[in-house]
């Protein structure tokens, strides 16, 4: 269908109608179109959480010791 003609029928329709339409084509543009996620800066709140792990553990054991607890 043409823009021409669909303009021509949304033209000839009561203004209620019209206001619907228009509230559904929101609705489907809020819907269908795609997002773009916000890339969201790396935090590290988790730093030292293990460090009383860091007498009982060295690195490479508590690699390990991290695979057993997944």
């Amino acid at each position: 269908m043409s823009s021409s003609k669909t303009i021509s029928m949304f033209q000839h329709l009561p203004a209620a109608v019209k206001r619907q339409l228009i509230d559904y084509l929101e609705f489907l543009l809020d819907n269908y179109t795609p997002k773009t996620k916000k890339k969201k800066n790396f935090s590290f709140s988790w730093r030292g959480g293990l460090s009383d792990l860091k007498s009982k553990y060295t690195s490479v054991e508590l690699q390990h010791e991290a695979n057993k607890w997944r």
